[in-house]
């Protein structure tokens, strides 16, 4: 199974187009201890052929350029995606589907209900998808059932619940429900190998830590250092776990999670423009390598 990072950023990708900061300055004078990066999106193959899309960023068109595989190849038009996976209604795993309207059938979605719900109402992308092509709503369930996804030979995917934070346009947010937002086990049934999947992740549930203890690679949240990262910045008052977010490097954060586990490979992905782990010579980044834990980029291929 192949998996390629088409993008390791959180919302705003980095360099954010209004942010100035440290790390965003560096980006833009081109210090090559800083490395840009599109908004959080990954996908993943058995053929290398068919790919299954793990939410479509704002900056969708871009990753595909990025990507040969993906690119048209067959006819006038058409594309190496086959299906797309929705861990969330988040407006960065999102907005890239409006760029995608002009497929030459509907779209084969996978996503629960409660994310279609903000799909339709709230954040009505798939409404304005049916003046195009239109979409095939697959609902996935919530409670951890796998299932296979059609040109995807020998993948199992099995959506995890997580505790999170649904966006400011949900009618669940500040009142989560099951579903809001979920990470995915996908397994390649012919190598017995599993990668789990967690851009989003507020709170390392007992469920949740059964499927990182068990992976054989984690590719989990690496939004912010600190919780209060943000009001450091000077960017906002939020702390990350009020928007869903476990920090780093608290007690109990992800470093201690992803240090507890002795089997999985570790990389953090979604990584905010804020994180000082965006400097390849930071501390913090230098205490992440120490422990051997990775900090994935735009391009990075993971085969399992």
């Amino acid at each position: 199974m192949h998996i390629r990072v088409l993008g390791s950023g959180a919302g705003g990708g980095f360099p954010q187009w209004n942010d100035n900061g440290e790390n965003c300055r560096g980006v833009r004078a081109g210090n090559p201890n800083f490395k840009a990066r599109n908004q959080s999106s990954i996908t993943v193959s058995s053929n290398g052929i068919d790919w299954i899309l793990f939410n479509a960023s704002p900056d969708i068109r871009a990753q595909i350029e990025s990507f040969p595989p993906l690119q048209p190849a067959r006819k006038i038009r058409d594309t190496g995606i086959s299906s797309i996976v929705i861990t969330d209604s988040q407006i960065d795993h999102t907005t890239g589907l409006l760029s995608l309207r002009e497929h030459d059938k509907p779209w084969d979605i996978y996503c629960t209900k409660s994310v279609y719900e903000d799909m339709t109402t709230g954040f009505p992308i798939f409404n304005i998808l049916e003046h195009f092509r239109g979409v095939n709503w697959h609902e996935v369930s919530t409670e951890q059932i796998s299932y296979e996804i059609p040109k995807a030979d020998n993948i199992i995917f099995t959506a995890v619940p997580l505790q999170s934070e649904a966006p400011p346009y949900s009618p669940h947010r500040h009142n989560t429900v099951p579903g809001d937002n979920v990470g995915y086990k996908i397994e390649d049934t012919k190598t017995g190998k599993n990668l789990f999947y967690a851009p989003g992740l507020g709170v390392i549930e007992d469920h949740v830590y059964e499927y990182l203890k068990n992976a054989d690679v984690v590719l989990i949240d690496g939004t912010v250092w600190t919780n209060d990262e943000m009001s450091r910045a000077g960017v906002n008052d939020k702390l990350a776990s009020e928007m869903g977010h476990l920090d780093q490097s608290s007690k109990g954060g992800i470093i201690d999670t992803l240090n507890s586990l002795q089997k999985p490979r570790k990389i953090l992905i979604h990584i905010n423009n804020t994180n000082p782990i965006l400097n390849e010579e930071s501390e913090e980044r230098k205490f992440l390598n120490s422990n051997n834990i990775e900090v994935s980029y735009d391009g990075m291929d993971i085969i399992i």
